[in-house]
């Protein structure tokens, strides 16, 4: 492979005015698909077999009026007054106008139906459209946000939820925020602008091309509004991560002697071979989403992983054709061989004392991740509800005046479809199940049954309690479990239904599909790290410690968003059960992650160790020459990902928390800290693989040894650092000269070890 790449490397700086111009056509061609396209995502979730998702699926066949979306309008009096007189004419006036608009098929009057407060202050209103959520227009939504804002300026409070308040994608000023933090990070990493600028724009047009494919794709598939935002965190991340990555070893070698293409070549070749093994540990952790079985999450989870496999290809492709542009203008700045062996760097002494001090290094990283882990034992899986939205938005509002007026449970009643044999009275039995059920627990309320055709009876069930308790969890389950004790006699088959039911059954799914995930992702990654690193005891390593990691990022996030330890610190309004999605896409994102670390980190110990360096001399030699890079990576990570801390979003501020505590954890503890004291401490028995098995692994060379081989025309051609290949004017320290790049001939190289 790492010949494959070398030759790809050096074509692409060869023709990179080609290979530049594919890639603006690529990026200018996915902006016209999504303009043309127009499609929109989608805020529901739902989970194909599960009883909920059945029940929404017969409703849908027998009856046809329940099918189009539907939304909910509140209308809250000014403060200290009823809704009687003016306000109630300016009530009446809204619905009107919504009932008028085209896409509306109806509007309940809140003064006729009984939903008006018992004080009088508050009202609400059901929506029905005429069409289902995903055919819904901007126009549709647009008459009902008009309506809403005339009743608001004649002083009455309103609130939006269900259908009639769409979802919006994420993003804004995160992604920019994070661009900014990037660029100071490898300004101080590379002394360069033009060096610094290099991983920002790669970075960039990958995250644009995968940005508006999916926007694209959402006029055909049902995506949920999460995937821009997921997509854009991680394909950012990565993109400016894998670029730093080849950036670095290019500058490296040509530092160090090489002619500017020859250097191209050989980065591509060797840090590139990580970057591709990297890459693809993300993949597969994202591609293994489909495996739960979630139709949302294996959509989301496909759409970041084309984005991350696109930030692979540009990597190796776009990155050496920019380098051809830059020139040598893209070698000022630090040199890349700072720490050479011999000198004392803070990355040096900071493995020397892990190394010497292994045994406290492992018990400390071990007994602080485990800390963090720990309110693990009492995560609570839910969806957010208008309950989490943030204060002010029209859900919020709605949900408050809502809870105040009526109680917690009408934002989230229950839909209870009774179907029965032909020839049994559908309503009688509906009735009696409904006496039934509202003897029960936790049920404020039942409504009298709609019938929808001679077998099908529909009843609406109000719980007490909010839509994300406990309580109204186990009430869905009580219903459930004693279907026989509340349909005696009355040959009704029940199922329940409604967005609160759909919302427990994915949490349910979610949870049970967590292990099963986490095993495939970690056979998976397993073989491509055996793979790598010709190893069994590395992949071991790298697993303990992804293990730790996620573990940690996980237990934090509870502590802050469910029990509410510091959670006003980043803006988070009300504690909440975790969303449902957050842990098996955050294990999905994060062991992608982990894994780039490890092989950045350990590529290089691998690398010493095959040029001949003992077992202690690999871990140091390794260590030294990818700190810097890793160190760097890191800081990009956290500061892209803390950048979607801020949105008020519940899922994306949840994954960006998560995945901003879970690399901190990963790169500094776990990559800089664990991994070395491990390596160190597993000595020559690290790099141990049986025979029988070492003849059946492809050899891919993550090391980039056979490179060391002479390239036609090229002379000998070196694997390391290059430090005093060359010797310029100024005894070797001021970089390489220009015009001398261009004239010279490649000299003899030194096979040494390259700098990471």
């Amino acid at each position: 492979m790492s010949r494959l790449l070398q030759r790809l490397g050096r074509f692409s700086f060869r023709r990179r005015r080609a290979v530049l111009a594919v890639w603006v056509a690529l990026l200018l061609a996915g902006g016209a698909a999504a303009a043309l396209a127009g499609g929109s995502f989608s805020g529901s979730f739902s989970i194909p077999g599960t009883e909920s998702q059945k029940a929404n699926e017969l409703l849908g066949a027998r009856a046809p009026a329940t099918k189009g979306a539907s939304g909910r309008i509140v209308f809250g009096a000014p403060a200290g007054e009823r809704l009687t007189g003016e306000a109630r004419a300016a009530v009446r006036d809204a619905l009107d106008e919504i009932d008028e608009a085209p896409g509306i098929a109806s509007v309940s009057d809140p003064f006729a139906t009984g939903t008006v407060s018992e004080d009088g202050r508050v009202a609400y209103a059901e929506i029905r459209f005429d069409r289902e959520k995903a055919a819904l227009t901007d126009g549709d939504l647009a008459a009902v946000s008009t309506a809403a804002d005339g009743a608001e300026s004649r002083g009455l409070q309103i609130g939006l939820t269900g259908d009639a308040a769409p979802e919006t994608a994420g993003g804004g000023a995160t992604e920019g925020i994070g661009i900014v933090v990037a660029f100071v990070v490898l300004l101080i990493t590379f002394g360069s602008i033009v060096a610094a600028g290099m991983p920002l724009l790669t970075a960039v047009i990958g995250v644009g091309i995968g940005l508006t494919g999916i926007m694209a794709a959402s006029a055909v598939f049902d995506l949920s509004s999460a995937v821009i935002s997921l997509a854009a965190m991680l394909g950012l991340a990565v993109g400016i991560d894998y670029a730093l990555l080849i950036t670095s070893r290019y500058r490296a070698l040509a530092q160090g002697g090489l002619p500017l293409e020859v250097a191209a070549g050989q980065a591509v070749g060797t840090a590139g071979t990580a970057v591709v093994f990297a890459g693809s540990t993300v993949v597969v952790a994202l591609v293994a989403l489909v495996v739960s079985g979630v139709p949302f999450m294996a959509a989301m989870g496909i759409a970041a992983a084309a984005t991350v496999a696109l930030a692979v290809v540009i990597a190796v492709t776009l990155v050496p054709a920019l380098l051809g542009f830059a020139g040598a203008r893209v070698l000022r700045g630090k040199r890349a061989d700072q720490g050479a062996a011999g000198t004392s760097t803070l990355g040096l002494r900071w493995v020397d004392a892990v190394v010497r001090h292994r045994g406290i290094a492992i018990g400390l990283v071990v007994v602080v991740t485990l800390a963090l882990a720990a309110p693990l034992t009492h995560l609570r899986l839910g969806l957010p509800d208008d309950a989490s939205k943030p204060v002010g938005t029209p859900q919020r509002t709605a949900g408050d005046l809502t809870t105040k007026a009526f109680g917690a449970g009408f934002n989230g009643p229950l839909t209870i479809v009774a179907e029965v044999p032909r020839g049994t009275d559908a309503k009688a039995a509906a009735t009696t199940v409904g006496e039934r059920m509202a003897q029960l627990d936790d049920v404020a309320s039942v409504s009298p049954p709609q019938v929808a055709d001679a077998g099908l009876a529909i009843l609406q069930v109000t719980p007490e309690s909010g839509p994300s308790s406990v309580a109204t969890k186990d009430l869905v389950r009580e219903i459930r479990d004693g279907q026989a004790a509340l349909t005696a006699g009355t040959r009704a088959d029940l199922s329940v239904t409604g967005s609160t039911a759909v919302n427990i059954d994915v949490a349910d799914r979610m949870g049970s599909a967590l292990i099963p995930y986490l095993a495939v992702i970690i056979v998976l990654a397993f073989v491509l790290l055996t793979i790598a690193f010709r190893s069994i005891l590395v992949p071991l390593t790298a697993v303990g410690g992804f293990l730790l990691s996620i573990g940690a990022a996980l237990g934090a996030m509870v502590g802050v968003f469910q029990d509410g330890f510091g959670a006003e610190l980043i803006g988070v309004g009300e504690t909440a059960p975790i969303v449902s999605l957050i842990p098996i896409l955050t294990v999905g994102i994060l062991f992608g992650l982990a894994m780039d670390y490890q092989v950045f980190l350990v590529s290089g110990m691998r690398e010493a160790h095959v040029h001949g360096a003992g077992p202690q001399d690999a871990v140091r030699e390794g260590f030294r020459r990818s700190a810097r890079v890793v160190t760097a990576a890191g800081l990009i990570m956290v500061s892209v990902f803390a950048g979607f801390i801020l949105p008020d979003d519940a899922i994306i501020k949840s994954i960006g928390f998560a995945l901003t505590v879970g690399v901190l954890i990963d790169t500094f503890l776990v990559r800089m800290t664990l991994i070395p004291a491990l390596m160190s401490l597993l000595g020559e028995r690290a790099w141990w693989l049986p025979r029988w098995l070492d003849r059946l692994l492809p050899d891919v060379d993550i090391e980039g040894a056979n490179l060391e081989r002479a390239e036609e025309g090229d002379g000998p051609v070196a694997m390391g650092n290059g430090a005093g290949a060359r010797a310029d004017a100024d005894g070797g320290q001021g970089g390489p000269d220009p015009a001398a790049e261009r004239t010279a001939g490649p000299g003899p190289r030194t096979a040494g070890h390259s700098s990471a």
